[in-house]
């Protein structure tokens, strides 16, 4: 478990700086009002797509190559759906300053797919590599 933290620290640090920042006060972010309509839904979106990249490169750095299981997917999967789903929940129950919407779900599970696709692309192009140069 301790060895798994190890390498997970980025991802543990990016987490817990999204949680603030998904719910201090609007008010309290100077030039929070110029922002476009939709700004938070990309917020939200880059959010956990560097949530899921930070959490697959720990992995990578943990097992030392690009090898991965289903299983380490499903758990990535899952861990950005309860941090997702938490905040929410926080922003509902908590942090009623703020407001909870389906959408930020929706954009935090979206940068959750850009995340999983890109490191699945990026996977299958470092096997490609890895079987062309062994033919050669």
């Amino acid at each position: 478990m301790l060895r798994t933290l190890k390498f997970q620290w980025p991802a543990i640090l990016w987490a817990l700086l999204v949680l603030i920042l998904c719910d201090i006060p609007m008010s309290d972010v100077p030039g929070s009002s110029h922002f476009f309509e939709g700004f938070d839904k990309m917020v939200h979106l880059g959010f956990f797509f560097v949530l899921t990249v930070l959490l697959f490169y720990g992995k990578i750095k943990q097992q030392n190559s690009f090898e991965y299981r289903l299983l380490t997917i499903v758990k990535i999967v899952a861990i950005n759906v309860c941090v997702g789903g938490g905040i929410e929940i926080l922003q509902w129950k908590v942090f009623t300053y703020r407001s909870a919407e389906w959408w930020d779900f929706f954009s935090d599970m979206l940068g959750l797919g850009m995340g999983v696709f890109s490191y699945l692309l990026l996977h299958r192009k470092s096997r490609s590599l890895k079987t062309t140069s062994l033919r050669s």
